[in-house]
């Protein structure tokens, strides 16, 4: 009855939120191509907003997609629909899609929440690593790898560098299929030294200063990661934003020109509150 239960409401999902059949197709290489592919989960529970579905293809001769875009535009939904979507047609359900052609993995490893254990004595960056690599000594070439944002719980060149070797290793050594998200831009030079490996971003715009989301992934990578765009949208004071645009061009100059930042001016300009004045103010007058 159980087993019923579970074809029955697989059945009805498909019918209702309009799921496609997957075609099952025998080859050396698994891979998969999606067209329209959506979030099965997100796509219901959001109705109210928008949804923006997704053409990805992982084809027989691309081994992975290095997916760039600032937090917030998509990324990991992205990546959570596809696992999720191989998962169903795997087991014999239809998908949240327009198309869907697979060629089945022997495996699914992905990594792409950061959690520490207290309890082990672990923090983040050390789960993270434990995980990933349990990946690194598992995953062969019939396996699909899902990885979202390696390397960011560490110093900036430790994290690129553990990011960078391990895109190498998935490509060179696994030989799987594998979506690797990161905000690191130096990555892209891999998509010309791996030849299985191709740079796509999740879309925005700016307008009147502000980002837009526009939740579409596209060729090539992001030119900017928008961080303090984000951080005004989430609430931030007006203050600390200010100052964290002030602060970043300073280090982008300073990086164009290999200038060390030592005289990063940190405590230099107050923006919250002015200096004490004698002036009476007319405001505090009426209140008192």
């Amino acid at each position: 009855i159980g087993f019923l239960d579970f074809l029955n409401s697989g059945a009805i999902c498909a019918k209702k939120l309009g799921y496609c059949k997957p075609e099952l197709v025998e080859s050396s290489n698994s891979f998969f191509n999606a067209n329209n592919l959506r979030h099965p989960i997100v796509e219901v529970i959001s109705q109210d907003i928008e949804y923006h579905p997704h053409i990805v293809a992982l084809g027989e001769e691309l081994k992975g997609i290095l997916l760039y875009g600032i937090n917030s535009s998509g990324k990991s939904t992205l990546m959570k629909s596809i696992g999720l979507n191989v998962i169903l047609a795997q087991i014999g359900y239809y998908v949240s899609a327009e198309s869907f052609k697979i060629s089945p993995f022997k495996s699914l490893f992905t990594r792409i929440s950061g959690n520490d254990n207290i309890f082990r004595g672990l923090s983040s960056f050390m789960v993270e690593m434990v995980e990933t690599a349990a990946i690194l000594n598992q995953a062969d070439e019939r396996a699909l790898v899902i990885l979202d944002e390696i390397g960011r719980g560490t110093a900036t060149y430790d994290g690129l560098s553990i990011a960078w070797a391990t895109l190498e290793h998935l490509h060179n050594e696994n030989k799987c299929r594998a979506l690797f998200a990161t905000h690191y831009h130096e990555l892209t030079a891999t998509s010309e030294q791996l030849e299985g490996v191709k740079n796509a971003t999740v879309s925005v715009k700016e307008w009147n200063g502000e980002i837009v989301f526009l939740h579409t992934v596209v060729k090539g990578s992001a030119d900017r990661s928008y961080g303090v765009q984000v951080a005004k949208l989430a609430g931030l004071p007006f203050p600390v934003i200010k100052r964290a645009q002030n602060i970043l061009t300073l280090l982008e100059e300073t990086s164009k020109t290999g200038a060390l930042v030592n005289e990063l001016p940190l405590f230099s300009q107050v923006l919250s509150h002015p200096k004490n004045t004698n002036k009476e103010d007319p405001l505090r007058s009426v209140l008192d």
